[in-house]
């Protein structure tokens, strides 16, 4: 395959095609001895202050468009962090904002995507710190970008998750249903109108995933990640890869909505290959797979939690199909859905 020489919007959708450019992004010298790097590419990264491990990561939001069912940019912007802090065992602490925003943006719009942060913000006592804004041109920018940073601490009674802890044994869990996001979007981009049927998961997870490390046992969650761009399918892949063993996932265990089904067929997109905003997905120790389950349950962005599979020696992604064959979850060279965080 010719390598590219120049961006183009497939490297931004999270697939094979992205991890090429990463190799560009990411070649800076890693002088953090003893704590988790950019080199990694986890969901964050980790260093040591007084013997008290923080985890910090950042992400940048360009959704279009800016609102849309179940959600905003700005509900994006602040879930997107908190959850890439939460997978990896962190509890949210403080974020920053940095807006670029094009001349002539409405700023009751600017108001409206402020309040859906905070709101998002005060289901897990985080707090924004500090930010800095931008403004350009008119036409220059496609109404606004966020940029958010978070700081979270991995507490006493916690442990640090990684993306790469998967144990042959372990069950697989998904928080809930997949494919929500991306379909959500793309159907509200393209004029499809499904009235409630159709709704972004957009949610941030830190108390749901508290819980499930509480009901877990200290380091029974031996792997976590959330499955956005590129969805299950990208996320899924990385994990097994990372952690050099395979994956057996089973077809009819795989929580997916009526309705997101039936427009990712309307739309050919598979909705394991899109974004989710509001899920993540475990390797759990079996001995532990139903108590955190039912933690899972027990919380509403949870409800539709279920155990999908298992982890296997060997390589690669497989899903064992209804009618009983198999075939393989390959990782897409990128979210068939641009612009969806």
């Amino acid at each position: 395959m010719k390598k590219d020489t120049e961006v183009n919007m497939m490297h931004g959708a999270g697939g094979e095609v992205m991890g090429e450019l990463l190799q560009t992004l990411t070649a800076f010298k890693n002088n953090n001895a003893g704590g988790i790097g950019l080199e990694s590419l986890d969901d964050g990264s980790t260093f040591t202050i007084g013997g008290q491990t923080i985890v910090l990561t950042t992400d940048s939001h360009v959704v279009k468009p800016i609102f849309f069912p179940g959600g905003d940019i700005g509900r994006v912007a602040v879930s997107g962090t908190v959850n890439d802090l939460s997978v990896m065992g962190a509890r949210p602490i403080a974020l920053t904002s940095a807006m670029v925003i094009e001349e002539g943006f409405p700023i009751a719009d600017l108001a409206r995507i402020v309040a859906s942060m905070d709101k998002a913000l005060g289901e897990v006592g985080a707090s924004v710190i500090t930010g800095d804004t931008k403004v350009v041109e008119k036409g220059s920018l496609d109404g606004i970008a966020i940029n958010t940073a978070g700081v979270g601490v991995i507490e006493g009674d916690g442990f640090l998750i990684r993306d790469n802890g998967m144990t042959v044994g372990d069950k697989i869990i998904v928080s809930g249903t997949l494919g929500d996001h991306g379909l959500t979007i793309v159907s509200y981009r393209e004029g499809f109108d499904l009235g409630d049927q159709l709704k972004s998961d957009v949610a941030p997870l830190w108390k749901m995933i508290e819980g499930a490390m509480k009901a877990s046992g200290k380091g029974n969650i031996h792997a976590m990640k959330d499955p956005t761009r590129g969805g299950f399918a990208a996320c899924i892949n990385e994990m097994a890869r990372k952690s050099r063993v395979k994956v057996v996932v089973e077809e009819e265990l795989v929580p997916i909505r009526e309705s997101v089904a039936s427009a990712g067929e309307l739309l050919g997109i598979d909705p394991l290959q899109v974004a989710n905003e509001g899920k993540c997905v475990m390797s759990v120790a079996p001995e532990v797979a139903d108590k955190v389950l039912a933690a899972l349950k027990a919380h509403p962005y949870g409800k539709d939690a279920a155990i999908i599979g298992e982890v296997v020696e060997g390589s690669g992604v497989v899903m064992r199909t209804r009618i009983g064959s198999e075939r393989f979850i390959e990782p897409p060279l990128g979210d068939p859905v641009p612009r969806v965080c």
